[in-house]
């Protein structure tokens, strides 16, 4: 009698998923991008150990997997994932995400398209270019840099702490060099740090650092740094240092010479 009521007490705290036919669901935010915006894909599983993740890997329009990432799913079973371009950008082409666990072999699979930008043919008038008025930003942006040092650590706040922020680098030439992804937390308040130097560092000037949020980049904010042989510039630059000392030169010297012209004259 006891060995029944234990059986009967097992059976009831294992959970009916445990007992029903995996599935796999997948669908994502877009069927076609362009090559520079990130893409949310969101799926459903059943039927499997939570204690497992999903297995979502991304395969470019060559064959090769660009994205291999294991994530957890929660009590519903739903997982998500916003997908960044690899560095410089998506290649142009057709995209296929596939969605696997380890406890079955069923998967779930769906493509999105990447296109560039589209050259009008020679000889065609050119669109007359639409205008619009830009929505304010929900993300405030700052830096904090220490000169003659590679740290730059980046913070600021959000309206809409939903969804990750994505960190893009250009440097002077326009040249995509770094891409992070920070959570904010509840209250919409995120930092993250960025690491200057290196072969991608290598160009003096202003590197732009850009923070995206949403679908298809909706909210987004801008700083620049000014990077000298991998290292932060002060604020005001050296040419800028050199005018304010020749200009100081310059008004020490005339102040010199009216005050040698006014003793002469008595």
């Amino acid at each position: 009698m006891l060995k029944t009521t234990l059986l009967v007490l097992v059976a009831m705290s294992i959970p009916l998923s445990a007992f029903a036919e995996p599935m796999i669901e997948l669908s994502t935010s877009q069927t076609e991008i362009q090559s520079l915006d990130s893409i949310l894909v969101i799926g459903k599983i059943t039927g499997v150990s939570v204690f497992k993740p999903v297995i979502l890997t991304v395969i470019s329009p060559d064959g090769e997997v660009i994205y291999a990432p294991k994530l957890p799913f929660d009590n519903d079973g739903v997982f998500k994932r916003l997908i960044h371009p690899s560095l410089p950008s998506f290649k142009d082409g057709i995209y296929t995400v596939i969605a696997s666990h380890e406890d079955t072999e069923k998967t779930a699979q769906i493509q999105f398209t990447v296109v560039g930008s589209t050259i009008p043919p020679k000889g065609s008038p050119s669109p007359e270019p639409e205008i619009t008025t830009p929505k304010p930003s929900a993300i405030i942006l700052s830096t904090e840099t220490t000169v003659g040092d590679n740290n730059i650590i980046i913070t600021g706040s959000t309206t809409s702490f939903t969804t990750d922020i994505t960190f893009t680098v250009t440097s002077p030439n326009g040249n995509l060099i770094s891409i992070a992804q920070v959570t904010p937390d509840t209250d919409g308040k995120f930092s993250t740090e960025i690491i200057s130097g290196g072969a991608m560092w290598k160009e003096n000037g202003f590197y732009t650092i850009t923070a995206n949020q949403g679908l298809s980049s909706e909210h987004k904010q801008s700083v620049q740094v000014e990077i000298n042989n991998g290292v932060v510039v002060p604020e005001f630059g050296s040419i800028a240092v050199m005018i304010l000392v020749v200009a100081i030169v310059s008004i020490i010297a005339v102040s010199s010479k009216s005050r040698l012209s006014i003793i002469q004259k008595y």
